[in-house]
């Protein structure tokens, strides 16, 4: 009997998991993933203008430099989506593997992941560090960003 119910819950759990899956495919995220190419066409074209910032997007964009690995980054991964879903059509939110575009990584001089890089529409970028709560991320979209002091 107890091997009958042990496998019954094995089962239950594995639907659960499996289900939530089959919910999200399809769905394309909200966060885009950039490699370095994409990078320079819709964020910012360091090697066309080095010595000068010269945003190539037409709205204000968070870029999230991180690693696989990294339990910050994995941590505020979901906010992300969250902030991405929620601000939809006002900013855009990318994300960078540092793992696999490392040459991106070195150009920017990220040594600390998470490493957010808040663009506005116009103007320079701001940089913060670490895995930043959801309301101040909200704060930094509203004022910064958005400019809705």
């Amino acid at each position: 009997m107890k091997r009958i119910a042990l496998l019954f819950f094995s089962m239950l759990v594995m639907n659960l998991c499996f289900a939530g899956q089959a919910v999200n495919e399809g769905k394309e995220s909200p966060v885009k993933h950039l490699t370095k190419v994409e990078f320079m066409n819709k964020v910012y074209n360091y090697e066309k203008n080095p010595d000068k910032w010269v945003y190539e997007g037409n709205k204000p964009a968070i870029v999230d430099f991180y690693a696989t690995w990294c339990g910050p980054c994995k941590a505020i991964a979901p906010v992300l989506e969250e902030l991405a879903k929620e601000y939809e059509g006002r900013i855009v939110i990318y994300k960078i593997d540092t793992d696999k575009e490392r040459e991106l990584a070195s150009a920017f001089g990220i040594s600390s992941i998470p490493t957010l890089l808040f663009i506005p529409a116009k103007g320079d970028p701001q940089v913060a560090q670490g895995a930043l709560p959801k309301e101040s991320l909200k704060r930094a979209i509203e004022d910064f960003l958005l400019g809705n002091k």
